[in-house]
């Protein structure tokens, strides 16, 4: 492996600067949620990925070269997911039960395999992560285009608006308060970098309480309920305008 990549293949050594959030997709995702949640990439096309050069994911301002969030656990780095290295990870991940119920990601590595695939050969729309917290790989993540994606036609959309998924990785990290945590972290990183953006958006099972409640605790508004086709999903908004505030 390259010495540049952030994370060393073998058990995912992290880099000097490291670091973290919770979600689904609305495929419209069936699910979503600090540590649960359901998915298939917003925009996504299916095939053989091409090989990932630095500005291809520009859509998104190079989620790649973002750097670390600093939180109240230690820095937090997204790193964007790679097939050789991370997908056994991942899908270990998506076949706990809890997360199971919500991404419905669980079984086969295939499975999880398809799903990444998918967005890695896109344009862009969307980079799935692996969040590294103080050097220990933890969690997935997906940052979306919210404006580019089927979701846009659930709610009035802003140009850039920029949605997030969250799985907590380790049955240990969840119940302790880190989605709220993380969740926070990475929507500051989405609106420091992304100086286009509004608005950070998710779109958790509505069902999916503890997730609801990380994203009120993270700063979050609830906007609305929505009706996606595998969910019905609450409407959570981070807004630029008031992340002082909440």
């Amino acid at each position: 492996m390259p010495s540049s990549d952030p994370i060393a293949t073998a058990g995912f050594t992290a880099p000097v600067m490291a670091d973290v959030a919770s979600g689904t997709q609305s495929r419209a995702g069936s699910g979503s949620g600090v540590g649960l949640g359901s998915a298939s990439a917003p925009g996504a096309v299916s095939g053989e990925p091409p090989p990932r050069e630095g500005g291809h994911d520009d859509l998104l301002d190079r989620v790649a070269e973002w750097g670390p969030a600093d939180t109240p656990a230690g820095p937090l780095h997204l790193v964007p997911a790679r097939l050789d290295r991370d997908l056994s990870l991942i899908s270990r991940w998506m076949n706990d039960p809890a997360a199971a119920a919500f991404w419905e990601l669980a079984g086969p590595q295939g499975v999880v395999e398809e799903h990444l695939r998918a967005q890695l050969a896109g344009d862009g729309r969307s980079v799935p992560c692996v969040g590294v917290l103080d050097g220990t790989p933890m969690s997935y993540w997906e940052i979306y285009r919210a404006d580019l994606d089927p979701l846009a036609r659930q709610y009035p959309a802003g140009p850039h608006d920029t949605g997030i998924h969250l799985l907590i990785g380790a049955v240990a990290d969840r119940g302790r308060g880190l989605g709220g945590l993380l969740l926070r972290a990475v929507a500051d990183l989405v609106l420091a970098q992304r100086p286009s953006c509004a608005r950070v958006i998710a779109e958790p099972d509505i069902r999916n309480t503890p997730s609801v409640a990380a994203f009120l605790t993270a700063g979050f508004r609830f906007s609305a309920e929505v009706d996606l086709p595998a969910k019905r999903a609450a409407l959570m908004v981070r807004d630029r305008s008031l992340r002082l505030r909440l």
